[in-house]
């Protein structure tokens, strides 16, 4: 994990900023603030950041609208702040790409955890050793998923997904043909119990779906829905 990771905190409370930011900088972590949405979409989509944690009720652009136009370029971590009572914009949240909630109020250590295990699960993918013999692989017809380099490629093209997408498509291809619920990809994949907002796994799926599909039609096809169940990651063997 790189201690000197960059991360971009947007909240219009400057108390919270500095909060945070005084956690994350006892990691060795390098901060970057925003108060409002517009700016920190700037900053985003001019940065190359590790982790933006992202506030939603905010002035200007709210952290949905800042989080939907961000994944139109750019796959980002993001972990989404927010308060007591907002479950459906949590569940807007996950539905335009977010990897992770924090509720206010909050712990700093819990903010610092969370954005070690965001980072864990994302900076790997800058690990690229083509001399390994040995690697951490699932070979299908279609696709491959490298383990050790964090890395998707479909027909040999690499496909760029968000943490959130990769668990996803990992947590399937790791049981080829085994059909998961909802209810059962949400609790292992976002390690939440939610209460009927099912579409979040809905629109991952439609997510991950097109983009592999951008780059194979056929790896797009290997995530099949079970009308009725959920999904499943099917292996063609002709």
């Amino acid at each position: 994990m790189d201690t000197n990771a960059k991360i971009l905190v947007v909240d219009d409370e400057e108390r919270i900023r500095r909060l945070i930011r005084m956690y994350l900088e006892r990691e060795d972590f390098t901060i970057e603030e925003a108060s409002n949405g517009t700016d920190a979409l700037e900053l985003a989509l001019n940065n190359d950041y590790d982790v933006i944690l992202l506030d939603i009720m905010m002035p200007e652009m709210d952290g949905i609208e800042v989080c939907q136009e961000l994944r139109k370029e750019k796959d980002t971590p993001v972990i989404m702040l927010t308060a007591k009572g907002e479950e459906a914009n949590r569940v807007q949240g996950f539905e335009v790409g977010t990897d992770d909630y924090i509720v206010k109020p909050f712990s700093p250590r819990e903010v610092v955890l969370r954005v070690k295990a965001i980072l864990r699960r994302s900076t790997a993918s800058s690990y690229k050793d083509t001399d390994t013999q040995a690697r951490n692989l699932l070979v299908f017809p279609h696709l491959t998923i490298d383990h050790d380099a964090h890395r998707v490629t479909a027909e040999g093209k690499e496909v760029s997904l968000t943490p959130k997408e990769y668990e996803l498509l990992c947590f399937l291809a790791e049981a080829p043909d085994k059909v998961f619920n909802r209810e059962h990809l949400l609790k292992e994949v976002w390690q939440y119990e939610f209460f009927g907002d099912l579409r979040t796994v809905d629109t991952h799926v439609k997510r991950l779906r097109e983009k592999l599909n951008n780059v194979s039609k056929e790896a797009a096809k290997m995530i099949v829905t079970v009308w009725g169940v959920g999904y499943k990651f099917e292996v063609d063997d002709a």
